[in-house]
């Protein structure tokens, strides 16, 4: 039997208010002091801290004793349009009508415009054996796109993988765009090996630069290193060439498996994971980020394109296009392997 719990933002006050409580979960309704509400869902591996009403982020998340988010420059998450604004998550979703970096051309916000929007309304699904906190979110734009956006976050009892999903439905009478990517901002783990179901020669390296990567002569180098096959990044022991970002594609998933996996795995044994599957999302990107204010090891970020803005995804024909009424889900498991 569901037991569902709507989520009232009068309930997320400064002070933080237990409203559920059992053998498997605890959730936690508070509110920062930006503003911005929070809901801690916790079991017995770990917790997550994840923003209901502000795209329905997870801000923060720990398992096995592990914390899963990149190291950043915010103290909390803040109430602004755009999520460069406030980037300090552990995990967004990026599009759904553009994603990615813009190019010169392109007239889109950074990721899009799904990552900060505003819930219309959130609610918990309670069974025996796991949450759910669920959301939904309509856009409408007078002479533009009209669709309903239905992200999830599903918590099993005991475990330390969770589920991540969206579902994208067009209300408008004439197809619409999409362009989505499960954004999982991982922390860098000095030294972890990376590891993958894909061929290795699957991973490309980037080539193009967009406008926020500052290259110098020695990152340019490495560049050139990665490219001609003369060092690999399968081992996160060089950080001080990954200043910029270093950042690799992986394109059209599904003709070397139906669920991809994706590992990283510290010296000490702890392994992040990540499955989904190719025919939802076919196509896939590394980032990795070090100097004195972000490190990130996003050991893979799935997604249906590659994420370098509307207009590179249009012409290079890996734009879907929803007709009218038309529903595409996609789901993401991660966390820690236990």
């Amino acid at each position: 039997m569901n037991t569902i719990i709507p989520l009232h933002k009068r309930l997320f006050t400064e002070k933080s208010s237990l409203i559920l409580k059992n053998n498997q979960f605890s959730v936690t309704a508070f509110t920062y002091s930006s503003g911005v509400e929070g809901l801690r869902i916790e079991n017995q591996q770990g917790y997550l801290t994840i923003l209901p009403f502000l795209g329905q982020m997870i801000w923060d998340a720990e398992f096995c004793g592990q914390n899963l988010k990149m190291e950043n420059m915010f103290s909390e998450p803040k109430r602004v349009p755009t999520v460069i604004e406030t980037y300090g998550c552990f995990a967004f979703h990026s599009g759904l009508i553009s994603n990615g970096c813009p190019s010169p051309e392109d007239t889109h916000p950074l990721h899009g415009e799904m990552p900060c929007a505003s819930m219309d309304n959130a609610w918990l699904e309670i069974n025996e054996t796991s949450i759910r906190i669920c959301g939904e979110y309509e856009y409408v734009m007078g002479f533009g796109h009209h669709y309903r956006a239905a992200p999830s976050v599903l918590l099993n009892a005991g475990s330390s993988l969770f589920d991540i999903h969206m579902s994208v439905t067009n209300l408008a009478s004439v197809p619409m765009p999409l362009q989505y990517m499960c954004h999982m901002n991982y922390a860098y783990v000095d030294n972890a090996s990376l590891s993958q179901n894909i061929p290795e020669n699957a991973i490309r390296l980037r080539e193009s630069i967009p406008g926020h990567v500052h290259p110098t002569q020695q990152w340019l180098d490495f560049n050139e290193s990665l490219k001609s096959g003369d060092i690999k990044l399968n081992q996160l022991n060089q950080p001080q060439m990954c200043d910029p970002e270093i950042v690799f594609f992986m394109d059209n998933l599904a003709q070397y498996t139906a669920e991809p996996e994706f590992k990283m795995t510290s010296p000490a044994g702890n392994t992040f994971v990540t499955r989904f599957k190719s025919n939802e999302l076919n196509y896939a990107t590394r980032w990795i980020l070090y100097n004195g204010d972000q490190k990130v090891g996003a050991f893979v970020l799935p997604a249906t394109c590659r994420p370098e803005g509307f207009l590179a995804a249009k012409n290079n024909q890996t734009l879907i296009w929803l007709d009218a009424g038309e529903n595409r889900q996609f789901t993401v498991t991660t966390g820690v392997e236990s």
